[in-house]
């Protein structure tokens, strides 16, 4: 016995099908300029630099130009300098992020709870965050660090008198010079972004676990942390993103000298003083490539933080 042929359902006519892809464009259409405007200021430049990190391309000998396929690359990866470079950016940017990151929570902690003139305290720790990163390496390097007349000497001297020990801060310790100006800046970034995650975290589960006789301890380890485990993974991803590509700090407090010189301030020796133009664009997309891959996970993390949020 045959069958009878399933019934299909009639789709849209083609005329309607047409009018929603119409209205489809009308409402694409006003962004068409600022996608245009983004490709052409973002995309073009990548793609340029691309292009030339594939061509050995160095001012002060114009005649050697050509394509040199991934030698530029090769050489960013065995070059000891750029290796050193990649290895203080690593150790620079774990650094500042890891510290920032604890002390932010710390600052979190203690804003989340009520106390008179709580607003203006947090306005004042916020404040970091908003001055010029160029401005803020300007005044670790003079107002804090000068030996003649910086802060940092003069509280030694307040403290023990005139025989105190006066070191040279940025010569001494160059690298936790830059790293201390660094978590200064981004420790209210941290502090901000833990915060909101403590004022999310549910109250009833903690008055119940009070009630239960939980100490602040176990209430902090049981319940905060967990509920805080994806804003502290959060504010690690993006503070790694800019950390890495920091500048400032490093060319302002220490020129890039005594083994402070990270990936971007190598690939600013390479273009400007060495005019390796074909190596810099190697090295510049290697660290395109890092902060990809970091905010790739960044932005995982927003998602499912987002996803969190709509199922609360």
């Amino acid at each position: 016995m045959r069958e009878a042929p399933a019934r299909t359902e009639p789709g849209p006519p083609a005329r309607t099908r047409r009018l929603g892809a119409a209205a489809r464009w009308a409402r694409r259409a006003p962004l068409l300029p600022a996608l245009i405007f983004t490709i052409v200021v973002t995309q073009l430049p990548f793609v340029a630099t691309l292009v030339i990190s594939l061509m050995r391309w160095n001012s002060l000998d114009p005649a050697n130009r050509g394509f040199a396929g991934l030698d530029n690359y090769a050489a960013v990866f065995t070059d000891p300098d750029l290796r050193g470079a990649i290895g203080v950016t690593v150790l620079l940017t774990a650094t500042v992020v890891l510290v920032s990151l604890a002390l932010g929570l710390g600052l979190a902690l203690l804003l989340d709870r009520g106390f008179a003139g709580r607003g203006v305290v947090r306005t004042m720790l916020i404040a970091p965050f908003l001055v010029v990163p160029v401005a803020a390496a300007l005044l670790w390097k003079h107002a804090l660090y000068n030996p003649e007349y910086g802060l940092l000497n003069g509280v030694l001297t307040w403290l023990f008198g005139a025989d105190a020990p006066q070191p040279e801060w940025i010569s001494g310790m160059p690298l936790l010079a830059v790293e201390a100006a660094l978590v200064w800046q981004w420790t209210p970034f941290m502090m901000l972004i833990l915060l909101a995650g403590l004022q999310s975290r549910p109250q009833d589960a903690v008055e119940a676990a009070r009630i239960d006789g939980a100490t602040s301890w176990q209430v902090f380890r049981h319940l905060t942390l967990p509920h805080l485990r994806q804003y502290l993974e959060l504010g690690a991803l993006l503070g790694s993103i800019y950390v890495v590509q920091n500048f400032d700090a490093v060319f302002t407090i220490t020129s890039g000298g005594l083994g402070t010189a990270n990936l971007p301030y190598t690939i600013y020796q390479t273009f400007y003083q060495a005019h390796d133009y074909g190596r810099a664009s190697a090295a510049g997309v290697v660290v395109v490539v890092g902060s990809i891959v970091i905010a790739t996970f960044a932005l995982r993390v927003v998602s499912s933080l987002l996803r969190e949020e709509v199922r609360g």
